[in-house]
């Protein structure tokens, strides 16, 4: 077994994603430790989880500014030394995590780059520095779709476009539930659903002129709110907030679902994200009504599995269409096709093989 630390900018119970899905998988050939962002606290100390194979390092540390960065590299260097760890590999999912990392000398070191940080809200100014020095010091890098692939390809010499893959088992499972969970058995039908962060990429625009143009229409939002006001989200009868799910849950949720939404504004946030909620809806058997993102547009808008509104007017146009179908057999057959070879554990192995390659040339025994 040969040692993972991941460096995240997210909390391992936020909300399952992209590094669960691959690092509970390398957790099978490996041993991960899941560092968190650090979190504030009225001394410096660090805690131990395991949650699905993970070693879940939760890092606490003293609020004051005086050599913060020091103090948690100390901490780091504590938790390698108190678990005897001497050998590892190093994978970032945000360069932040350089100023406290840049003394571990790892085998190889990974970024995977899944979002475009720096066009979040509130992401810190040397956050663009940082990430140009992770480029320098990766040895190789994924990217979490294509468009951001495009807009960081020239920037390191082994760089991986990996877009947002699926568990299908895990979502199929939607189109054999019967029952309704029961905070959601009392909304009415058409049901119109969305599951995931609500924040700043959240059209809320659109979410207010289309539920106020048909009332008749019920919109079930589940996830957690982050980064924005939930004051300014939009409210009505026929909106229904959720809050925060669990992974295993979301299938007898959106079981019940008419239709799902992949409901982003686009915005600087959202140039280059790839929703993994897009396949996962599918795999759902659910018809989708996207925003125009554009790792949705392509491939799943040209392939037309998907359909792209551009605003309320072409959202209600194509919702009454697709609830006016009498069958979606075809299109079902299409999306099964389409999702054929795409996975998670395909994923996994392809960017296991990079990494073994990355070692192989630089003379480490895989």
């Amino acid at each position: 077994m040969q040692n993972i630390l991941c460096f995240s900018h997210l909390h391992w119970d936020f909300v399952y994603q992209r590094p669960q899905h691959l690092l509970t998988r390398f957790a099978k050939k490996n041993q991960v430790f899941y560092f968190e962002e650090p979190r504030n606290s009225d001394s410096d100390f660090y805690e131990i989880d395991v949650q699905d194979a993970i070693f879940i390092v939760k890092i606490f540390i003293n609020d004051i500014p005086e050599a913060r960065n020091s103090r948690l590299e100390s901490l780091v260097s504590k938790v390698l030394t108190d678990l005897n760890i001497s050998i590892y590999s190093c994978w970032y999912y945000t360069p932040m995590a350089l100023e406290y990392t840049s003394h571990l000398t790892p085998q190889v070191t990974i970024y995977d780059s899944m979002d475009e940080l720096s066009a979040f809200r509130f992401a810190p100014p040397q956050l663009l520095e940082l990430e140009e020095q992770l480029f320098k010091k990766a040895d190789v890098v994924f990217t979490g779709g294509y468009t951001l692939y495009q807009a960081k390809k020239n920037r390191h010499h082994n760089i991986h476009p990996f877009p947002s893959s699926i568990d299908k088992h895990h979502f199929k499972a939607s189109r054999y539930y019967t029952e309704d969970p029961e905070d959601q058995e009392h909304i009415p039908t058409p049901r119109f659903g969305f599951f995931g962060v609500i924040d700043e990429r959240f059209d809320i625009k659109l979410l207010r002129e289309v539920s106020a143009k048909k009332p008749d229409w019920q919109f079930v939002i589940i996830g957690p709110v982050v980064k924005i006001d939930a004051n300014e989200l939009p409210r009505g009868t026929n909106i229904h907030y959720l809050g925060s799910k669990k992974y295993d849950e979301l299938p007898k949720y959106i079981s019940q679902w008419d239709i799902a939404m992949v409901m982003f504004a686009i915005n600087e946030s959202t140039e280059f994200i790839s929703p993994t909620k897009t396949p996962e809806y599918l795999a759902a058997g659910l018809p989708v009504i996207s925003t125009p993102i554009k790792d949705v547009v392509r491939p799943y808008g040209e392939e037309n599995l998907v359909y792209i509104a551009k605003d309320a007017e072409s959202f209600i146009k194509y919702g009454e269409e697709e609830l006016a179908k009498t069958s979606r057999k075809d299109w079902m057959k299409k999306v099964d096709n389409f999702l054929a070879n795409e996975s998670w554990d395909n994923t996994f192995e392809k960017m296991n093989l990079l990494i073994n390659n990355v070692k192989k040339t630089n003379g480490i025994y895989v």
